[in-house]
This record gives C-alpha cells, sequence and structure tokens, in this order.
C-alpha cells in the first residue's frame, strides 16, 4: 500500500504516474485542504478535485486544473452581471461544487463526499482530505490578509509574504481515514508540492505529523524546487518572501524530522552532500515531468526507493 500527502499540479503529475506502474487502487492519497474556499456560495476544494480530476483522466492538460475542454457561460453571464470573475470555475467544474456544497449542507462531511466524488468520476485510488474541518490558508502580505487564492489568482502572487497561517488548524482533526492509511502503507510519499501552503498545511493538522514520524512505512520526499526555483507555482518567491533559502536543502530542512529519503533533481546534485548532513539519504535524478515518460520514471525510482 502507498500513501501520498499531495497538493496541487506537481503532485498530480507525479500520482499519474504512480497509477500507471502499481495497480491505482493500492494508492491513498491524503489531499491539502488548506487551499479550499467559500466563493460564489460554494465550497470549492481546488487541490483535491485536481487530483480527483487528474487520476479520472479528465484534467485540462494545458492548465493542470479544470476539466478538459470545459466551457465557462456560467462565469462569463455572472460577469456580465457585475460579479467578480477571477476564480476561474468551468461550466462542469461548477456542477461538482454545486453537488458538494449541497451535501455539506446536509451535514455528511468532506471526508464522506470526497469519497462519492471519487467514486463517481471512477478513480480507483483512495482521496483523502486532511481533515473535515474548513481551515482556509490566510497570507499575511504587505496588503493585507488574504485567502491564499485570492494571493496566488486575484493578486497574481504579487503582495510581498510575511507571514502564513491556517485559520481554525489547532481544533481541526486528521480526517477519520488518515490514521490507518499511514499507519498501514508499506511507503509514504510527499509529493514535489509546496511545502509551505500544499504539504505545510497537511502537516500542521495536529496529530498528522506524529504519524509520520511513527510509522513504519519508508517516506520519500520529491523536492518541488529544481535549480533554485519552483516549477510551478510561487514556492520559490514565498521562500524568499519569507527570508528562507530558494533551494531543495531548505525543503529538505523542513521534512528532515520525518522523511528518510529525499529525491533532488540532477541541477541540484551539488546539495547532495548538504542534504545528507541533516540524516537523510538522498537520490539524484530527472524529477522535471514533461510527459508521461518522466511522469513514469520518477514514479519507478520512488517506488524503487520504497
Amino acid at each position: 500500500m502507498i500513501t501520498a500527502l499531495a497538493g496541487g499540479v506537481g503532485a498530480s503529475k507525479l500520482l499519474a504516474g504512480l497509477s500507471l506502474v502499481v495497480p491505482p487502487e493500492s494508492i491513498s492519497v491524503i489531499t491539502n485542504t488548506g487551499d479550499d474556499i467559500k466563493l460564489f456560495s460554494l465550497y470549492i476544494s481546488p487541490d483535491t478535485d485536481i487530483v480527483i480530476y487528474s487520476l479520472a483522466g479528465i484534467v485540462n492538460p494545458e492548465t493542470g486544473w479544470g476539466v478538459d475542454g470545459d466551457t465557462f457561460h456560467c462565469l462569463e453571464a455572472f460577469q456580465q452581471l457585475g460579479g467578480e470573475g477571477w476564480f476561474n470555475l468551468g461550466d462542469r467544474d461548477l456542477a461538482t461544487h454545486l453537488w458538494r456544497t449541497e451535501l455539506l449542507r446536509q451535514g455528511i462531511t468532506l471526508s464522506e463526499i470526497t469519497e462519492r466524488l471519487r467514486l463517481t468520476f471512477g478513480v480507483s485510488s483512495r482521496i483523502i482530505p486532511m481533515t473535515d474541518s474548513y481551515v482556509p490558508t490566510q497570507i499575511v502580505t504587505d496588503q493585507g490578509v488574504l485567502h491564499f487564492q485570492e494571493y496566488l489568482i486575484k493578486r497574481r502572487a504579487e503582495p510581498r509574504v510575511k507571514e502564513i497561517y491556517f485559520a481554525n488548524i489547532a481544533t481541526a482533526q486528521p480526517a477519520p481515514a488518515i490514521a490507518s492509511a499511514i499507519a498501514l502503507a508499506e511507503t509514504v510519499i510527499i509529493c514535489p508540492s509546496n511545502p509551505l501552503i500544499s504539504i505545510g498545511p497537511i502537516l500542521a493538522v495536529p496529530g498528522i505529523r506524529n504519524l509520520l514520524r511513527q510509522t513504519r512505512a519508508k517516506i520519500v520526499a520529491v523536492s518541488p524546487v529544481v535549480g533554485g526555483r519552483s516549477l510551478k507555482g510561487p514556492t520559490d518567491r514565498m521562500l524568499a518572501d519569507l527570508g528562507r533559502e530558494v533551494s531543495a536543502l531548505e525543503v529538505a530542512r523542513m521534512y528532515q524530522d520525518f522523511i528518510d529519503v529525499y529525491i533532488i533533481d540532477e541541477q541540484d546534485a551539488y546539495l547532495k552532500p548538504a542534504i545528507e548532513a541533516l540524516g537523510l539519504r538522498v537520490e539524484v535524478t530527472q524529477t522535471i515531468m514533461t510527459g508521461i515518460t518522466e511522469k513514469i520514471a520518477l514514479a519507478k525510482l520512488v517506488l524503487a526507493i520504497g
């Protein structure tokens, strides 16, 4: 059994490779819900949906999010009426959020809804939101406190980041299936996702980091930083704003208390001795997943290590 911690496009690429190397039903994915946002009176779970759409084979290949071939008639009409349209929701994608919101209003938990969604979309892998609580990521910037989606999409990651916190996180609990998913795993994978706002929220849920420290599984992390920059998203900018080193080494420091093996790109091979000095085993390979061949190759390496 394989359990992955995931958030966003980079994670979905590795998960797509994994699902072609091992039976998809042997994979459990713990998704980041810090990105979740209540907008248009809807409850939206961007990272969870990216994972579901990717594993269902319907994700938009150009953006890495949303549904391939989707239309935006509803959003366009909403804007014509004077509404804000900075958060792109396609028409088929909108149906997912409408359904999720309606079920939440009926008292059904986010975990149960996510299970229904993945079955509806024909996904064999188990998808587990990190918590059933609403714990939105808040970005404290030089322009005020912004929800992460506002910072990233509406403001295009331009405000300077001063602090990051997760609302309500102290009272949140791991989703019910998480403890067993980690305890029973043979390999735990930390996907190449933003360590601050994709993996960070998962680790901040009380109890999850300890579960990772206690598991007998081999824990393998893939660096999301290559050559001093992030391939997708604002990881590099956020690290720099917070006064942290923008490097694969810095991410290794953030995970060193619970991972066993750290995979870095060939461009960062010179960092291997410094990362090994943290007590971690280091593997150097090509980590940039430009196509299905690279996704499969990286997945096979991760599994070979585990």
